[in-house]
C-alpha cells in the first residue's frame, strides 16, 4: 500500500445525543458489544457520555473513493455506536449514532 494511503484514527469525542423522547431501558454498544451503564458511559440529562473517547478512522477523499470502487479497504481503528431505547410501547434502535465533539 503507498504511503499515506492507510486511514488514520482519533479520537472523536465521548457523547452521543439521545433522540427527543428515548426512555429506558437504553442499551448502548460499540462495535457490537454491549456496554455498562455506571462503568462504561453515564446518562446525562439528553446525552451518552462515555468513560472514554471513542475513535473514528478519519478517510481522505482519495481513499474513500478507491474503497467505493474497491481497489482497497479501511484499516484504521473506527468505532460505531449503536443505541436500543423505548420511544413509546415501541423499540427504537439508532444505528452508528453520530458521535459529539467534546
Amino acid at each position: 500500500m503507498p504511503d499515506g494511503e492507510q486511514g488514520e484514527s482519533v479520537e472523536v469525542g465521548r457523547r452521543v445525543r439521545l433522540p427527543a423522547g428515548a426512555e429506558r431501558p437504553i442499551h448502548v454498544f460499540v462495535n457490537g458489544m454491549e456496554q455498562s451503564e455506571g462503568s462504561d458511559y453515564e446518562v446525562h440529562g439528553g446525552e451518552i457520555v462515555f468513560s472514554r473517547a471513542l475513535v473514528k478512522e478519519r478517510v481522505s477523499r482519495g481513499r474513500w473513493l478507491a474503497m467505493a470502487l474497491g481497489l482497497f479497504g479501511s484499516y484504521g481503528k473506527n468505532e460505531t455506536v449503536d443505541v436500543h431505547f423505548r420511544l413509546g410501547a415501541e423499540t427504537k434502535v439508532v444505528s452508528d449514532a453520530e458521535v459529539l465533539p467534546d
